[in-house]
This record gives C-alpha cells, sequence and structure tokens, in this order.
C-alpha cells in the first residue's frame, strides 16, 4: 500500500520569538517492511541552518536553527510512503516467551534494532509492580510470545477507555494505569512497561494509522493524526512484531513507522527550545492517504489550540 502523508505543525506565538531550535523526527524511514519513496520538509521562516542526520535508534532527523524574530512557526512535511503487511504476522506460533527473553539478554550487537537497547526501564517506562502483575497474567509458563502478546494487547484495549481529556504528554504510566483511561501514547507506555517488566524487549512505534471516514461521508483535509503502538522482539525467527492496544489489531500495511525508540522522548515528531516572552498556540493537521484515494476538500473546521 502506498500512501502519501502530510504532517503540518504550526506554532502561533503570542510575542515575537528570537530564537528557535527543534529537532524534527517527520520522515519515515525504509525498513523490511517499509520503503520510503519520497520526502521533504519546509520550514517558515526559513532556518538559518539545517542539520541532516540519524538519531540514536535510526531515525532520520532534521535540527533546525532560526535566529531571527518570528511570530509563528510552521513545519510542513510531506512523504510518500510504500508499506507491506510482512509475512507470519498474524501467525501465533513461535517461541515460548521465556526462551525470548533469554535471548534477549544474551544478544551482545548494539544496533539500533537489537533488542539489547530495548530491555531496561526508561523514565517513562519505569517497573511498576501493578503492571508487571497485570502483564503477566497474558505470559502462563511456555506460553508462545506471540499469542501472549496479544491476548495482552487485547486485554488493554477492553480496559481502558480511550479518553484525550484524562492524560497529558506527559503523564506518567502509573497514572493512566490507575485511571485505566488515556490515548495511544498511555497505551503503549503501559504496555511497555509490563514486557520489560517481565524482561521483554519492546519498543514504543511514532508513526501514523491510515483512518477511514464514516461510510457515505468525505475524508476531512487534516483530520488524521500521529498515532503510537508497541514494537515486541518475538525471538530471531520471528524479529519485531507491531502491536496496537488501542485498536487490539496487529501492526500490519495501515500502520506507517515513523520513528522506533524506548519510550516517546526518543520519537517525539518535533522537540527543541524557544527563546520566548509569551506563550503559543498549537496546530496540527495530518492526512494519510492511500494511493489512488480522492482527496477531500473539506477542510477541518475546528482547530485544537
Amino acid at each position: 500500500m502506498i500512501y502519501t502523508i502530510r504532517h503540518c505543525t504550526t506554532y502561533a506565538y503570542q510575542q515575537p520569538v528570537g530564537f528557535a531550535r527543534c529537532v524534527l523526527r517527520l520522515t519515515p524511514g525504509t525498513s523490511l517492511t517499509q520503503t520510503l519513496l519520497d520526502s521533504a520538509v519546509r520550514v517558515l521562516p526559513e532556518p538559518a541552518s539545517i542539520v541532516v542526520g540519524r538519531g540514536p535508534f535510526g531515525e532520520r532527523t532534521q535540527t533546525i536553527v532560526i535566529d531571527r524574530e518570528h511570530d509563528a512557526l510552521v513545519i510542513d512535511a510531506q512523504s510518500r510512503v510504500d508499506v507491506e503487511a510482512g509475512e507470519g504476522r498474524q501467525l501465533f506460533d513461535g517461541a515460548a516467551w521465556e526462551d525470548v527473553r533469554t535471548a534477549a539478554f544474551g544478544t551482545t550487537a548494539l544496533e539500533a534494532d537489537s533488542p539489547a537497547a530495548y530491555l531496561y526501564p526508561t523514565r517513562r517506562t519505569p517497573p511498576i509492580a501493578a503492571i508487571t502483575d497485570y502483564t503477566r497474567a497474558s505470559f502462563a509458563v511456555g506460553r508462545p510470545i506471540q499469542a501472549a502478546a496479544c491476548e495482552l494487547m487485547e486485554r488493554i484495549y477492553a480496559d481502558f477507555t480511550y479518553d484525550p481529556n484524562i492524560t497529558t504528554v506527559s503523564t506518567p504510566a502509573a497514572q493512566a494505569f490507575e485511571a485505566r483511561a488515556g490515548v495511544c501514547q498511555d497505551f503503549a507506555h503501559i504496555m511497555i512497561s509490563g514486557l520489560r517488566g517481565l524482561g521483554l524487549p519492546a519498543a514504543y512505534v511514532s508513526g501514523y494509522l491510515r483512518t477511514n471516514p464514516p461510510p457515505g461521508r468525505p475524508r476531512l483535509a487534516g483530520a488524521d493524526a500521529t498515532h503510537a503502538w508497541v514494537s515486541l522482539w518475538c525471538g530471531e525467527e520471528r524479529g519485531w512484531i507491531g502491536f496496537d492496544p488501542t485498536n487490539a489489531v496487529v501492526a500490519q500495511n495501515d500502520h506507517i513507522v515513523l520513528a522506533t525508540g524506548r519510550d516517546y522522548s526518543d520519537v517525539a515528531p518535533i522537540d527543541g527550545i524557544i527563546l520566548a516572552p509569551g506563550g503559543q498556540t498549537l496546530k496540527v493537521e495530518v492526512d494519510v492517504v492511500p494511493e489512488g484515494e480522492q482527496e477531500s476538500r473539506r477542510v477541518l473546521a475546528a482547530d485544537h489550540a
């Protein structure tokens, strides 16, 4: 499946900003199941410098510096990506989870996709006994890792309520777990914390999800959003497999990977600093359009600050 993606972020400042330095992670990568066909990032005002590179987990980055006064910052990223489903992602046999744990701790490779990088706690995914106990209920002795992970994913989907008003981007996993509510970021952090609590390598994936408008309704321009899910290392034979606890599905060709890291802090689409005397408002517009689908000309009526 080939997608055209547009991700436009606008920061409007209450007072002029004299300096901004940002790291952008807005260019999808290439992997065994995903190929980047084309990409471009436009920034207004024009940066004084742009440094293109890669982060510690292989993500494509652009570091921009703006050193003159501006009232708004617009970052408009566009890309075309070809995503394949991947063979065997729906098979639920494979190695017992304890064997995968042993293999993961035995790895010495330090590449970006090595399981060793994703075994240990982070500030956003600390060891939490209640979450580990919740996770352990799906991991009976000797159970195949994919079957156990699918059950855990489905339990999170069933037991937690999707509510964007309950949490923020800074909400700890323990708080979201106690509330039994949150958004995709929270559900991914909870699942990762639990898997790592059992000694399994789990990664946080930032990206996009193909969505469909209600039957008979046109697609609204700018109405899609970024998404987050979990990638679990299932052993040498199976490798990394994506599990989406927000939707209770195994990630296939409707999930487009933007960046992979240990938690949200590693993969935030935009982060950095500004020198500003006042506040700001934020507007984000995302379109994920399969090739050949007629994009609606309607615009999103309401902006979210």
